[in-house]
């Protein structure tokens, strides 16, 4: 496995595979229709604007095996320092440690960036990221209940969160 900086023009159509799969499949995305390219498009200039990385996971045969993020959390200037992650893999490579290796890497660089807390949104029926987030060092910082509908039933929403020792001196302003 060798991790690359994701880019538009290599990586969006594996990337769109992943989120729709996990739209159509799971409740790790709380939507109902698939993505589409333009969608891909936007999403990648908005990571581009914002400094945001997308680091990929590759096989050997240069092959997305997995993709980890993170983006905005509240859109208010004194939250500058806190961010909302995402990491998802291919199905067919699950259990096979490509998760940990990504959030390790998104969780360093977070701390490149001198951010302060990165948030993680799990649906609170995933045993397998909140397993995850924890071996990390996350903690639970709340539970939403019935946040979605998807698959004929209430999904309860639970945040897991991680607190940085970056920056060191943090500003207002």
């Amino acid at each position: 496995m060798i991790l690359v900086s994701c880019a538009y023009d290599v990586h969006a159509a594996a990337i769109l595979a992943i989120f729709n799969d996990a739209i159509a499949n799971s409740t790790a995305l709380y939507e109902y229709k698939p993505r589409t390219m333009e969608t891909m498009k936007a999403w990648f200039a908005t990571k581009e604007a914002n400094r945001f990385p997308v680091i990929g996971a590759v096989d050997e045969k240069g092959a997305l095996m997995g993709f980890a993020s993170y983006g905005s959390f509240r859109a208010f200037p004194a939250n500058k320092y806190t961010v909302e992650h995402s990491v998802y893999v291919e199905k067919t490579h699950r259990g096979k440690g490509v998760s940990l290796v990504l959030m390790e890497a998104i969780i360093q660089k977070a701390r490149e960036a001198n951010l302060h807390t990165l948030i993680g949104g799990i649906d609170a029926a995933n045993d397998v990221s909140i397993a995850l987030h924890r071996k990390l060092g996350f903690s639970h910082a709340g539970t939403i209940q019935h946040a979605a509908f998807k698959f004929g039933r209430w999904l309860d929403l639970a945040f897991y969160q991680l607190i940085l020792d970056t920056p060191l001196t943090p500003e207002d302003g």
